[in-house]
């Protein structure tokens, strides 16, 4: 098999993370590891249905990659075994994935984790990992639309519930966003149906949807959604854009801006892009929200936010003065939650190491393993832990980040009230006065 080696930013969440979405409109959380360059194993040509078939590639797969021969002290082929009994060749595929990521949960590692093509998270997976592999892309390729991870959608994350499908999270300047979807939202029908998040709108791009929700317990709304079609590539690429925005508290310009993903330096451009010459130039204060999406980031992304910073001024012929910084050198509050995962986290160490200003939130995922993704002959996505991970000598796995600043917050029912991202916004006012009065 071919081999292609890269900076592998994600972790499998274990459970949705929650986003608060688009700052602007005062609406109100989303998956996943950094961590560590590593591999993409290829799968054959054969697209194998038959479960037992892809039950036994997945069982083979962990028990020659996981990072922890001892298997974390599982009697691995027994454990196997006993899960082997529950698989029959025709099962439904997301009880299926519901069983392996159910044995798979006993080896308590990140980067761990079955992604069917069922859901959004394949389509987003694939995304974040097809640029620049085209053997990965060959691998996948009867599932792609014109070689792109591409499926209809409204841009939620769902997370099911007792109680229902919750909205956890909304990508800011998508349809649900456009449509009034908030954070806490419970999804009762789309168009008289029970909500599934890929078979609900398949086939529906351009077409309008009526989205039943409740909002409140027992306060019910129907909204006008339109679904298109969402490119795994590059809609976190447009939602992080979209999310740029500036607050007015008390006289100091606090801007916003949200990576839902940080899985490549083209996150990066577009956060130096949006502080340093765009929206967020003259910002006194930035509030970061690294909250939920994926994961990814590196520590040298960290240089942004230099204490000092050089200046630079250019006058053109028409007299006017325009002044560049090389760096961000004013306050800035870090947005974190349990949603925070991988990369993201040793972005959030490494911010707290170097004091660059207070954190925000809750404890983040406690995920940070190397992760392998390996493509399964059926198409699906198995992502396997390979590497332990440690930062400055710490292991966050199962520990994570804790902020300086802790803001619970479960959004059901939260009908767009985002306590974690008010507070991050005062803080940051707070800071920007401070900085004006030294």
């Amino acid at each position: 098999m071919d081999r292609a080696t890269f900076w592998e930013p994600f972790k499998a969440p274990p459970r949705l993370p929650r986003r608060y979405s688009t700052p602007l409109k005062r609406l109100l959380r989303g998956p996943t590891a950094l961590c560590v360059a590593l591999s993409v194993l290829h799968a054959s040509p054969l697209w194998a249905d038959d479960r037992l078939t892809t039950f036994d590639e997945i069982a083979a797969t962990v028990s020659d990659q996981f990072f922890d021969p001892s298997m974390n002290g599982i009697d691995w082929a027994a454990h196997v075994a006993t899960y082997r009994e529950r698989v029959v060749p025709d099962m439904d595929v997301e009880l299926f994935a519901e069983t392996i990521n159910e044995m798979l949960a006993v080896l308590e590692a990140s980067h761990t984790r079955l992604y069917v093509r069922d859901s959004p998270l394949w389509y987003q997976l694939a995304g974040i990992f097809l640029p620049g592999y085209a053997a990965l892309a060959d691998d996948l390729g009867p599932y792609l639309t014109d070689g792109a991870p591409i499926y209809a959608g409204i841009g939620v994350f769902v997370e099911t519930r007792p109680e229902g499908d919750f909205v956890v999270g909304v990508l800011d300047g998508h349809p649900a966003d456009e449509a009034g979807v908030v954070v806490g939202d419970r999804i009762v029908s789309v168009d008289g149906r029970s909500f599934h998040p890929i078979r609900s709108f398949e086939g529906q791009a351009g077409q309008t949807n009526t989205l039943r929700i409740e909002r409140r317990p027992g306060v019910f709304l129907s909204l006008e959604v339109t679904p298109i079609l969402l490119d795994g590539r590059t809609m976190f690429e447009t939602a992080m854009r979209d999310s740029t925005g500036v607050f007015d508290v008390g006289g100091s310009a606090v801007g916003y801006i949200h990576a839902w993903s940080y899985a490549g330096q083209r996150y990066q451009d577009i956060l130096v892009e949006t502080l340093l010459y765009g929206q967020l130039r003259d910002a006194e204060a930035l509030v970061l929200d690294l909250r939920g999406g994926w994961g990814g980031a590196n520590s040298t992304y960290l240089n942004l936010f230099a204490a000092q910073s050089v200046q630079l001024s250019s006058t053109g012929r028409d007299g006017e003065e325009r002044a560049f910084a090389s760096a961000w050198d004013r306050p800035v509050v870090l947005l974190v939650d349990e949603g925070t995962r991988s990369g993201k986290e040793v972005f959030a160490h490494g911010f707290r190491m170097l004091g660059l200003g207070p954190i925000v939130g809750e404890t983040t995922a406690g995920a940070v393993l190397a992760g392998r993704i390996n493509a399964l002959t059926d198409g699906s996505l198995l992502y396997v832990a390979v590497a332990e991970t440690r930062v400055d000598g710490v292991r966050l796995e199962g520990q994570g980040v804790r902020p300086d600043h802790v803001v619970p917050f479960d959004p059901p029912f939260a009908a767009g009230h985002d306590p974690q991202l008010d507070r991050a916004i005062a803080l940051a006012a707070e800071l920007a006065e401070e900085s004006r009065t030294d």
